[in-house]
């Protein structure tokens, strides 16, 4: 299944949907004690996902479903309210040589803001006198589904309740200037995600995807997740070491080659760009930046 969160000028808050093709079903108008959002969901458990999928199935069956077209609406972040939104460095050999970074033995771990959550088709903002190096990462998302601590690897993607798209928007300037990438990674809008996630069952294997980054018309990442250091299941095992990761928990996996910063010229992001990240089988997620 598809679920995405929408809403038009009218709606206070976002709203989860299904997202059948084109088209969505509102579930809140349709499902009783339908859940409120994608966090909802996850933490009511299998039971929860199997009750959504009969009301679907239903309502598709006998003609009760009103669908749609989901270009009326505007895409909010397709995971909000995330207990923990983590990311992982230098997952990709590519992308780590070219920033000259060292895959290090131990994996490098950080946290993004949830500030810095946003949607499909959203504008990202950024001030000009902070950066002037603002760079795109295509990335694969994974979102945790239950209480998962201390998981071994074999056992880890049991642990997966879906995937999205994440553009790991960053800010060279500030990233080489610190010692630490939570602040350069979290700007206001700075984690686009979506426009949807899929659940884990569409994802036949994770290291399978292709991945793409496409700027003002041009095609600036191409690689695939089967070029990751440590595999999603390393990742999910590794973190549950030292900690229970909760359910709804987003990690964002790491970039391939190809940023902006790397390129002789260099390409960042400016007024009035459009970067588009795709991940095969997930979807597509657009962002347009403005420098403020």
């Amino acid at each position: 299944m598809r679920f995405a969160h929408l809403r038009t000028d009218g709606d206070p808050e976002p709203r989860l949907v299904v997202v059948l093709g084109d088209h969505a079903l509102f579930l809140d108008e349709s499902m009783p004690d339908a859940p409120l959002d994608l966090q909802e969901l996850i933490e009511r458990g299998d039971e929860g996902l199997a009750a959504v999928r009969e009301h679907v199935d239903r309502a598709t069956a006998d003609g009760s479903a009103v669908l749609r077209p989901v270009e009326g609406f505007r895409h909010a972040s397709a995971v909000l309210r995330p207990p923990h939104v983590l990311a992982v460095g230098a997952n990709y050999a590519a992308h780590a040589s070219e920033l000259k970074l060292r895959s290090e033995t131990a994996m490098t771990v950080f946290a993004l803001w949830p500030n810095s959550l946003s949607g499909h088709g959203q504008t990202t903002t950024w001030p000009d006198d902070l950066t002037q190096q603002v760079d795109y990462e295509a990335e694969l998302g994974v979102i945790i589904g239950r209480p998962t601590r201390n998981v071994a690897e074999r056992d880890a993607l049991d642990c997966v309740w879906g995937y999205t798209v994440v553009n790991d928007i960053t800010a060279r300037d500030i990233q080489f200037s610190e010692a630490q990438w939570s602040r350069c990674k979290s700007f206001d809008g700075f984690t686009p995600t979506g426009p949807v996630v899929v659940t884990a069952d569409e994802v036949a294997d994770p290291q399978d995807l292709w991945l793409t980054t496409n700027v003002d018309g041009r095609i600036l990442q191409d690689g695939s997740t089967g070029e990751m250091v440590r595999s999603v299941a390393e990742i999910v095992a590794y973190l549950s070491k030292s900690a229970t990761i909760p359910p709804g928990t987003l990690i964002s996996t790491g970039s391939p080659g190809g940023a902006g910063y790397s390129r002789k010229p260099p390409v960042f992001l400016g007024d009035g760009s459009t970067v588009t990240v795709s991940v095969v089988g997930i979807g597509s997620l657009t962002t347009h930046c403005r420098v403020v």
